[in-house]
């Protein structure tokens, strides 16, 4: 590129940009406004986005960051298709069990294809067709790669969309150990790239989800417009998220027990109403509710001082949907809504939450008739549940496995990295032959980071009133040159020669050099708010002094030509 190529591509007469005062519709997030606002983003239908040069040039800068992190770390960038073919998610077991639903269409051969929303079947088909020996392993492959899910609910911009670019990565190894190496290793990749995007975050236990695997950890940053409830402890030695979170559970001291009896509780259907009416703590009753799992019911029980996990549920029973039965569904399997209870019942199977057995004993439990209850229920006399596990919510105050209290906190999720173990690679026969010759299934990790909704945590996390604040490492251009009087030749002049000589020293310029009003032009360098902004007017050149503001200071400074070229030689 040319002097006079290379001024014109950064001048932003000749650039492809405008601001805009109205905000978007449907506005959820700050970051999605001043997306919109700074033209970073123009959007084409729900959740589905183009990025202008403004905000291209920010995901540029991500994806080199991620590149240049995976790369140290020894992992290889492979590029896969968007489209693949339903089979291999048959083979999988995925087809119909993802959520959200995939989206799918049907070629001119009447062969059915996927739009892929992640690339664990692709990726794990790769594999197959290529590794035969323990010698071809270990390896981690990656792409950048545009995803689609089809989101009941895009909301945020680019925080919850249907259609995003996404880096993911996967590690391949021969056992346990070397899949926590992997494991570890991208953790530390991680956490370089988000130090380098300047976004501090908080690793968490997490849910799996439709990507599946034994365990996962979230990459959380910390936002109060963040969708994500998680937990830390004060102590700082256990987060995770709400959907996984365990904690203690209090233990009550148990009582004598009591003879069963029914007593008349009209219109008391729930455990406050209860509470109130009766005057006993919570953990005296037992909270039933009856799920819809994959179109068979099944039946919760826990201590009236704790909420039921939906997701644990569901991640215990293996299923997709899981929700609360109607009405209708109650009634047509024996029983009466308000007034549920698990006594005296075999018509369906009951999963119990084990504060139960720590409870004191002697509980409160609907009757299954109207308007009735029982007192006096004993978990182990009257009820000898077979199914006890932790389907409890943690929340806010509960005492952490640490020692500490939990606190809750909201935050983005910027990435999430998953142990897949066997998972895929036992269905899709992936298997090495090791050193003995026998067969043996090749065991996955999986690591993902989507780089828009990292665009969006970064400005959720820096903007402050009306501008972006992105840092240095991500934003589109390093400097703002405003130019002021660009008609005078002398303005336009000393403009060119700054603009190539900081361009030099390997930063991005941004030359306004637009004959527009003077307000104008700093109100768009305040809303890009860029990392530096120069200011050269023909009182710059009457004084001899440039001013320049430091957004990281808030300062602004005045210094002699010279000096302007020594303080950006010292970055």
């Amino acid at each position: 590129m040319n002097i006079r190529q290379l001024l014109g591509s950064k001048k932003l007469s000749n650039f492809f940009w405008k601001t805009y005062r109205e905000d978007p519709q449907n506005i959820e997030a700050e970051s999605h406004r001043l997306l919109h606002r700074t033209g970073f983003i123009s959007q084409v239908s729900s959740g589905i986005f183009s990025f202008l040069p403004m905000g291209w040039r920010s995901m540029e800068k991500i994806k080199n960051i991620i590149r240049e992190e995976m790369n140290k770390s020894g992992s290889l960038e492979i590029n896969m298709p968007v489209v693949q073919p339903a089979e291999l998610w048959e083979i999988s077991g995925r087809l119909e069990t993802f959520i959200p639903p995939l989206a799918s269409f049907m070629d001119r051969r009447e062969n059915k294809f996927i739009i892929a929303p992640t690339h664990e079947e692709t990726v794990t088909d790769i594999v197959v067709k290529h590794v035969n020996s323990y010698r071809d392993l270990p390896f981690i492959l990656y792409h950048i790669q545009t995803k689609y899910r089809e989101e009941p609910r895009p909301r945020g911009g680019l925080l919850r969309v249907r259609e995003f670019e996404m880096k993911d990565a996967y590690s391949f190894d021969m056992n346990e150990e070397g899949m926590d190496v992997s494991y570890k290793k991208m953790i530390q990749v991680y956490k370089n790239i988000f130090s380098r995007c300047a976004t501090e975050i908080v690793i968490v236990d997490a849910d799996s989800g439709a990507i599946g695997g034994k365990e996962s950890n979230e990459f959380i940053m910390l936002a109060e417009s963040g969708e994500d409830i998680i937990l830390i402890s004060d102590k700082e030695e256990y987060s995770a998220n709400v959907e996984k979170a365990i904690f203690i559970k209090n233990e009550f001291e148990q009582e004598n027990q009591e003879n069963i009896r029914t007593i008349d509780t009209p219109n008391l259907k729930t455990i406050d109403s209860l509470q109130k009416e009766l005057s006993l703590p919570y953990q005296k009753f037992l909270k039933t509710v009856i799920y819809n799992a994959d179109d068979k019911l099944v039946g919760c029980v826990i201590r009236g001082d704790y909420k039921i996990n939906e997701t644990k549920v569901r991640n215990y029973l293996k299923v997709t949907e899981l929700t609360p039965a109607n009405d209708t569904e109650l009634n047509n399997a024996g029983f009466t809504p308000g007034f549920i209870s698990p006594y005296d019942t075999k018509k369906i199977k009951f999963i119990y939450d084990d504060s139960v057995l720590k409870g004191p004993g002697n509980f409160v439990a609907g009757a299954n008739v109207i308007d009735k209850h029982i007192l006096g229920i004993n978990i182990s006399k009257d009820l000898n549940p077979e199914i006890v596990l932790d389907i409890a919510e943690a929340e806010e105050g509960f005492s952490a496995i640490d020692g500490g209290i939990l606190r809750t906190n909201r935050g983005i999720e910027v990435g999430h990295v998953f142990k897949l173990g066997d998972a895929y690679s036992k269905k899709m026969s992936a298997t090495y032959s090791n050193q003995k010759g026998e067969e043996k299934n090749l065991l996955m990790g999986c690591y993902g980071i989507g780089v828009g909704r990292l665009l969006a945590a970064c400005i959720e996390a820096n903007y402050s009133n009306n501008s972006m604040n992105l840092p240095l490492s991500i934003a589109p251009f390093s400097v703002y040159l405003l130019a002021l009087q660009i008609k005078d030749e002398e303005v336009k002049n000393l403009s060119d020669k700054f603009f190539f000589e900081i361009d030099k020293l390997g930063f991005d310029v941004l030359y306004d050099d637009r004959d527009i009003q003077t307000g104008v032009k700093f109100n768009d360098s305040d809303l890009l708010s860029l990392p530096y902004r120069i200011v050269i007017s023909k009182r710059s050149i009457e004084k001899k002094q440039i001013e320049i503001y430091v957004r990281e200071d808030k300062k602004t400074y005045d210094y002699t030509f010279d000096e302007v070229i020594k303080f950006f030689e010292n970055i």
